[in-house]
């Protein structure tokens, strides 16, 4: 639309410099016959101020400013004072192709030729401070007019694009949400089913406890999956500690879990990440290892939050504890770890991952501690703190392992 309405503005302003023409002296024949010419200028200046009309042409603008330049001039030897509204277009298409300061000295010669032109025709003085009033109107009209119509196009093709990267950034999430969220509650699932598989025949009972675990990882994924649907869930770093040291010790994982972090040393994002990195650990230890025991320890000091997961498989070749060949996949396998330093990062924090011995793999988050005041209660009431050793262990709060 604003391409359209510079071409209307573009042609009045033509016009009216045509129509000047036969009020000088050229014979009507003279004017009919330069009607070609006046047609290539016309051309000439659409394609200077619409560059997209012909964009093969685009490196020849120089050239293609000069003819118009030529064309310009060259009819004032016929015409006279009656081509005497041209040498504005040509100002105009200086500005466009032309870049500062050489755009605006050849504007400047441009007027002064105008004004030379005038006072060689005998113009009054009045009607030279009008012509050259007139060429810098049309020259900074049809100017404005071909920039705003260059800005609107690309307006409207950054929102396409901006709209592209909204729905390319929100696929991502989507991946990102369902690997991260998913990833833990199949690996259960796996788990619990190949565990009551095995135990069917020989001990029914905890067959049917480990399917009714299984049927409630299977509502939690399905859970997980509306969430990351609707874009909206939060994770209890309580719960997925709890879910943790269950799952570890239905693989045969000993797990060791100490939670010791002031209530109000992490917001919900924060709570939500860690929580996040800590389902992923656990998935990790489960597919890419044959750990023993596997220890998570969260701590707040030096106004950082830091949790680290460390489990002691990853010498061991063969399958993974889900029955996973791992033979030539390492423990960063897969997109994981990439998409939790990209969630940790975001919050500040930082992520590293790696061998620290012979058997030993640690996992490292760091956050920022919230910026709100905390004090103790006298019985300790405001500090998360869980302890546990296997299926013996002891916790001063409600856990399951």
């Amino acid at each position: 639309m604003a391409k359209a309405i510079t071409m209307v503005v573009i042609c009045g302003f033509f016009g009216v410099a045509v129509s000047y023409l036969p009020r000088g002296d050229a014979s009507s024949a003279e004017v009919t016959a330069v009607l070609p010419l006046l047609v290539l200028l016309l051309c000439l200046q659409m394609l200077h101020s619409f560059p997209s009309l012909a964009p093969r042409l685009i490196r020849y603008r120089y050239l293609t400013l000069g003819v118009q330049a030529l064309i310009t001039y060259a009819p004032f030897l016929v015409f006279g004072e009656a081509w005497l509204g041209m040498p504005g277009f040509l100002a105009a298409s200086a500005l466009i192709i032309l870049r500062a300061p050489l755009s605006w000295v050849l504007v400047g010669a441009t007027v002064l030729s105008v004004q030379m032109i005038h006072l060689l025709l005998g113009f009054s003085l009045g009607e030279l401070a009008y012509s050259t009033v007139s060429t810098l109107l049309t020259c900074v009209v049809l100017y404005s007019l071909s920039k705003l119509s260059d800005l609107v196009t690309e307006t409207h093709r950054s929102r396409a694009e901006l709209a592209h990267l909204v729905l390319v950034q929100e696929r991502l999430r989507s991946a990102r949400d369902l690997h991260d969220l998913l990833g833990y509650s199949l690996c259960s699932l796996t788990l619990q089913c190949e565990l009551a598989s095995r135990l069917i025949d020989t001990h029914p009972e905890r067959a049917r406890n480990e399917l009714a675990k299984a049927l409630e990882s299977a509502r939690g994924a399905l859970t997980d999956v509306r969430s990351v649907a609707e874009g909206l869930h939060s994770m209890s770093l309580d719960s997925e500690a709890t879910s943790a040291a269950s799952i570890l010790a239905a693989a045969g994982v000993r797990p060791t879990i100490s939670m010791d972090v002031p209530a109000e040393s992490l917001t919900d994002r924060s709570e939500m990440v860690l929580a996040i990195v800590l389902r992923e650990a656990v998935t990790n230890v489960l597919r890419h290892s044959r750990a023993a025991s596997c220890a998570i320890r969260v701590e707040s000091s030096g106004g950082r939050v830091r949790m680290s997961v460390v489990n002691d498989g990853l010498s061991h070749r063969g399958f993974s504890l889900l029955g996973e060949d791992r033979v030539g996949s390492g423990h960063l396998g897969g997109s994981g770890i990439g998409n939790l330093t990209a969630r940790v990062n975001a919050l500040g924090g930082t992520l590293t991952a790696g061998p620290c011995g012979d058997d030993t793999y640690r996992l490292v988050t760091e956050l920022p501690a919230a910026s709100l005041s905390w004090r103790a209660t006298a019985d300790g009431a405001g500090t998360r703190t869980m302890t546990g050793q296997g299926a013996a262990g002891t916790s001063t709060r409600p856990f399951v392992f």
